[in-house]
């Protein structure tokens, strides 16, 4: 689900109180680490599709060359089947992070301890948003 002029505030249940960079031990980065870089590096550069897109190709490391030559084919497998939107990330629901949409469906992230995230938080003019629990209760 893609939003625009959204926030997904952190979790009730986040167990930090400002925006921790996610780390992995694993070879394989984690989606949620992908998601991290691409929104911290470029913020405002992907829509959700196009996140979701770039997060797949790099987490399943699919070369750039085959990418190139079958990008529609790729996209078109991907987006055949639905996805989570980003209130299942475990950037809000585990490390911290605020997620903004923009007019445009843009996406950038903020630390909750950031002036930033307290603006949006706080707007009216945003649909607000939880990001999932981690635990049901």
């Amino acid at each position: 689900m893609s939003y625009k002029n959204a926030f997904i505030r952190v979790s009730a249940d986040c167990p930090v109180d400002r925006g921790i960079v996610p780390v992995s031990t694993r070879a394989a980065k984690p989606a949620h680490l992908i998601q991290y870089e691409l929104l911290s590096q470029a913020p405002y550069r992907y829509n959700h599709e196009e996140l979701l897109f770039e997060v797949h190709i790099r987490h399943k490391q699919i070369p750039e060359t085959i990418v190139r030559e079958r990008r529609e084919e790729i996209w078109e497998e991907l987006f055949s089947k639905s996805h989570p939107c980003l209130r299942a990330s475990m950037l809000p629901k585990k490390y911290g992070w605020g997620v903004h949409y923009d007019e445009q469906g843009k996406i950038a992230i903020y630390g909750m301890e950031s002036p930033e995230y307290q603006r949006f938080a706080a707007s009216t003019e945003l649909q607000q948003l939880n990001a999932m629990r981690s635990s049901r209760k």
